[in-house]
Formats: structure tokens, sequence, C-alpha cells
């Protein structure tokens, strides 16, 4: 009989996960993380609270498969959380669930689940997995297009997809809670977290302020063409295409429309200025395993929620490709992720530079 590893959460969609592939006759195992928090917070990590842990653990119960938490603090914390920390004291916008996604959950977590003898790790994301030939896959979007978290998901290679399952891909959301209503869940009605999961609820502010002595270095506010128009916090406090919280007075609305690391300076200008034409990645990786031959028009998506923007892709190496926009873009923004589709197959992606 196949074995699968769930990665439980002890949300409804991994929950409903697990059931489905019980359902199809898989031998299931239910595996948990728990994740770094921070200890001057006393607060859990939003992914592994006590009633989560605890959520999941009945769940696994009611479904008749075991059930191990596995430790995952300290790697978390040296993978994830200094990348976050040192990011935005470098001055980019680091997205944690991709690191998460890289080092964690299919490297850690993986490992983990081979080791337990499972030949699928499976989750509770909103994808779909196609596979094209006997060794060949791609990552497809889910059916529910408003749930689709294909974005963080790129960073999937040919040989993790072939030992990867998605269980509730093809469904939509609405579904996936009747589902768990249905089978009776302890988890059906819970609330889904859109913070990251260790700031525990607060600002990512105030937490870098606390772990991070870097962060506190006030400059100047400028606009283009060098003029001083007032001071800033920090730099790691600010984000491209943010408007509110500059206290410059203008008699234009303002945005910051880059971060100058190097002179510790913060650029504004108005909604005109905002945007740009083109981007470069890097840390690209090809779903396929190996870039285009030549450049190629692709929908683009620069964040998680963006609306998808076609551009020009012209591969550089293996690691890096540049961008070409018709149209001025808002909100490219250093260390988000550029993902790249072909109608709903996501073809990779890359940390924008």
């Amino acid at each position: 009989m196949t074995r699968v590893a769930i990665a439980m959460s002890g949300g409804v969609d991994s929950s409903v996960a697990a059931a489905l592939l019980v359902n199809q006759g898989y031998d299931v195992i239910g595996l948990m993380l728990r994740l770094w928090s921070e200890p001057s917070t006393q607060e859990s990590n939003r992914c592994c609270t006590p009633d989560a842990m605890n959520g999941a653990r009945q769940v696994a119960a009611r479904l008749g498969i075991p059930f191990y938490p596995i430790d995952a603090q300290k790697i978390f914390h040296e993978k994830v959380v200094n990348h976050f920390v040192d990011g935005y004291a470098h001055g980019i916008t680091p997205n944690p669930c991709l690191v998460c996604n890289r080092h964690i959950r299919w490297d850690y977590l993986y490992q983990h689940a081979q080791a337990l003898g499972a030949d699928f790790l499976a989750t509770g994301h909103y994808a779909q997995i196609n596979r094209v030939t006997q060794d060949r896959y791609e990552l497809i979007r889910a059916m529910d297009k408003h749930k689709d978290q294909s974005y963080v998901l790129h960073i999937l290679t040919q040989e993790l997809l072939a030992h990867t399952l998605f269980p509730v891909g093809s469904y939509l959301k609405d579904e996936v809670r009747e589902i768990a209503l249905h089978q009776g869940m302890v988890v059906a009605q819970r609330r889904e977290s859109q913070d990251l999961c260790f700031l525990a609820g607060g600002d990512y502010r105030d937490f870098l302020m606390r772990n991070s002595t870097q962060i506190i270095n006030p400059g100047f506010i400028q606009d283009r063409s060098g003029n001083v128009l007032g001071e800033h916090q920090g730099l790691a406090f600010y984000t491209i295409g943010q408007r509110k919280g500059l206290a410059v007075s203008h008699p234009h609305p303002l945005y910051v429309l880059d971060k100058d690391f190097q002179r510790n300076a913060l650029i504004v200008g108005t909604a005109e200025q905002l945007g740009k034409q083109e981007l470069w990645a890097h840390q690209v990786n090809w779903i396929s395993g190996e870039p285009p031959s030549r450049p190629f028009t692709a929908h683009v998506k620069i964040r998680y929620r963006a609306q998808e923007i076609p551009g020009e892709v012209t591969p550089l190496d293996e690691q890096r490709f540049h961008i070409k926009f018709s149209d001025h873009v808002r909100d490219i923004t250093p260390g988000q992720a550029a993902v790249l589709y072909k109608e709903d197959i996501c073809l990779g992606g890359g940390i924008i530079q």
C-alpha cells in the first residue's frame, strides 16, 4: 500500500486533505511541525498553537491515522526568521512563506516523511499537479482560483512534484468546508490567519525592532532629484508603493518609489512616477527543470495577491531572468517573487532583485 505523509496544521484544508487520502485507500500518517515562536511575547506560532495541535491530533484520531509532532523550531528560526530579519535589514521585503516551503516543508519535513517510509508528502495547499509523461510533471493552478497557492509553490522541482500530493487542489473552498462539516471535524469552522505565522498577530515593524539592532537607522527622505523632504526611521519600516505614514508635507500625495540602501535614503515621488517597466530576478526555479532557450511571453505575478501582468521574459541563465513590461508596473518589490504562468500552468519564478 502506498504510504502518504500529510502535513497537518490543525486547519480545515490539511484536515480534509488527510480525510480524502484515507478515503482513497492510502496508508496515511499525520505530521505536524512545531515551529519557532518569539519567547519574549509568550505567544505561540500561529501555525502550531496548542489549540491547532490539539485539533490536528483529534482529526488524526478520528481518521484512525498515526500522528507525529516534529520539532522544527531551530531550523525554522535559522532558515526563515533570520532570513526575514536580515532581508529587511538589507533593504528588501522578503517573503517568508517561500523560504519556509523551500527549506522547511519540502526539505526538512520531506526528509522526515521519507524516513517514515512515505512515498509522498501531501499538504493542504490549493494547487494541482499534472503528470504529463512518466517522468515529467506540471504545477497547475487550483480549481478555486481565489484560493490558488501556486505562487508560493513555484519552488517545487520535478523530483519533488513526483512525490507530492495536493488533495484539496481540485475542490472549491466551500466544498472543503462542507466535507469537514459532514465528517464532524472539530476544525471545520476554524478561521484562517492571514498574518505571518511567527508574528503571532503583531506588527512586523515591532518584531523587527525587537530582533535586530540594524533596523532603527534613520536617514533622509528624498525625491528623485535628491531634494530632502524629511526623515525616515529606518528603511525596513517602509514598502514600495506605500503612501501613508511618510510624514512629509507636499502638495501632491507621495509614494515610496525605491529604497537606496547604499545611501540609506528613502526615495519618494508622485503616483505618476510610481512603477517600473522591467525587473530582474535571481534564485530562479524552472519547474520543467531547465530554462527556456529563447525569450517568451508569460503572465507574471509580482506578489501573492497581485493581478497578473503580461511581460516579455528573457532567461539569462539557469538562475536569472529579465522581464520587460509594456507599461509601468507598480509595487515591483525586491525580495518578493516574480512567478510566471502560461494559462493555468506555473512555469516557475525567482526572487526580484
